[in-house]
């Protein structure tokens, strides 16, 4: 369901977006460091937001990988701690025994 409204957020943002720089066709003058330059609004509109889009998208990239590496050096320290079978899926609810008698009347029934 999340990536799902990601999605949809993504794409309604795309869209007010296209439609923002449609509407600002004039040519305007960039400052640029070394110089100026005469560019069409609806380039510097859509260069901006892919420039930003790519930004956050690193971050993004950066912190999952960061998170994973984590992860992974968490789930040796367990492994260590507990032993391999620790983190199988079976191992992650501990088993109760039923008490013999309550086996031997189940048995009986």
């Amino acid at each position: 369901m999340k990536g799902q409204s990601s999605l949809i957020l993504g794409i309604i943002f795309a869209v007010i977006v296209a439609i923002f720089s449609v509407i600002n066709v004039e040519s305007v003058r960039v400052h640029y460091l070394f110089g100026e330059a005469s560019i069409p609004l609806i380039l510097v509109i859509l260069f901006s937001t892919l420039a930003g889009g790519m930004i956050v998208g690193s971050v993004g990239l950066f912190r999952q990988f960061s998170l994973q590496k984590e992860n992974k050096l968490l789930r040796k320290k367990i492994e260590e701690k507990l032993g391999p079978d620790a983190l199988k899926e079976d191992a992650t609810e501990p088993k109760q025994e039923e008490p013999k008698e309550a086996a031997d009347k189940k048995e009986g029934e």
